[in-house]
């Protein structure tokens, strides 16, 4: 079985160990991925750091950092050398990285199959509605990241197989626990992600000001609104307490999180957006960090009874949550180590990776 995939979400290192677990699948496995991917947070280049048993290359990208207009120089011909049986396109449906990749694949009579993100049944204009609708017509399989999304595009008329498979999954051997906990640290939350409105940072800030100085808050990422959550947290009279950091390499998140007590994960609805799986949670939970999250989107369905979930915007609610996190020290093992077996259970790279092999010997059993 030959699957060439495009994803640029595999420029992340610790995403590939997903790909190495495929291809121990008996899979003749190709990614491609751009040398480099440009957004708000700044560039983020490719981490070879897991490619064992599959081959993983660059293609050039023309419109870096256009979520929905970026396409790749040369991937037609590429295709065509390696004769891909199935061509796996880890990009929503609506973009045109999708429809070029689709268009190459139906020429070379390869199976084709999607991923998406998208839980809110958004309506695009032309071009991107014209695009939507034609992958829906002409892919073969979809692969939907969680049930709501999967809702959304059966709603807009997509009448092909359906699986509801997480894009990624974690490696519980790099995302564990740090085992006992240096008694000479302060409590601390952390924040891993872009800041942005929707995120729900400065309800963050807000929350962490009322642990009375007790408290410390870790902020992972940068962004646009890092300066003017700097000056909330300024005056709120906690900037002594709040670390803010760039991104770092995804193959340095593992310390990171043994850094933590908690991880909180606020986001806020919006009419165009919504938490669409948040998997730093999952990353967190398997390294033994309890955590706390929002209502918005998927997170209650991530977190399961192995967190706490807290009604989305309401800062009383959320610093209520830490406050039990910080003083209560047996809920809080006993929510990392919950949270740490629903990680192993339903999230992990392997059951990921298997899950997406069955989709591949299904797309080659109806073509055959």
């Amino acid at each position: 079985m030959r699957v060439l995939m495009i994803s640029k979400a595999c420029l992340v290192g610790i995403y590939q160990r997903k790909l190495e677990a495929i291809a121990r699948h008996g899979v003749t496995l190709l990614t491609l991925v751009p040398p480099a991917w440009r957004d708000e947070r700044g560039v983020m280049p490719l981490e070879r750091a897991y490619t064992d048993g599959y081959q993983l290359e660059t293609l050039p990208i023309v419109r870096n950092g256009d979520y929905h207009l970026h396409a790749y120089r040369g991937l037609g011909a590429r295709m065509r050398r390696f004769q891909p049986d199935i061509v796996h396109i880890d990009e929503e449906p609506y973009n045109l990285a999708t429809w070029q990749a689709l268009w190459h694949a139906r020429r070379l009579r390869a199976r084709t199959l999607f991923f998406t993100w998208q839980n809110l049944d958004r309506r695009y204009p032309p071009p991107f509605r014209w695009g939507e609708r034609w992958t829906l017509r002409a892919v073969d399989h979809a692969i939907a990241g969680t049930a709501s999304a999967a809702q959304v595009w059966r709603a807009k008329g997509f009448a092909g197989p359906l699986t509801v498979i997480p894009q990624f999954g974690t490696d519980p051997d790099l995302f564990h626990p740090l085992g006992e906990r240096p008694s000479a640290r302060p409590f601390t939350v952390g924040y891993v992600g872009r800041p942005g409105e929707e995120n729900g940072i400065h309800l963050l800030l807000d929350a962490v000001a009322r642990l009375d100085g007790a408290g410390r808050l870790s902020i992972l990422g940068g962004g646009p609104l890092r300066a003017e959550l700097e000056a909330r947290a300024a005056r709120l009279g906690i900037a002594a307490h709040v670390t803010f950091s760039d991104q770092i390499p995804s193959t340095q998140m593992p310390a990171h999180y043994q850094r933590l007590d908690a991880l909180a994960l606020p986001s806020l609805t919006r009419p165009n957006w919504q938490e669409q799986f948040g998997r730093v949670l999952v990353e967190a939970m398997a390294s033994g960090v309890a955590v706390v999250g929002s209502s918005s989107g998927a997170i209650p369905d991530v977190i399961g009874d192995a967190g706490l979930v807290v009604p989305e915007g309401q800062v009383d609610t959320l610093a209520a949550a830490l406050r039990r996190l910080q003083t209560d020290t047996d809920l809080r093992a006993r929510l990392a180590a919950a949270g740490r077996e629903r990680a192993l259970t339903h999230f992990t790279h392997e059951q990921v990776a298997a899950a997406t092999v069955r989709v591949y010997e299904s797309l080659l059993a109806v073509s055959r």
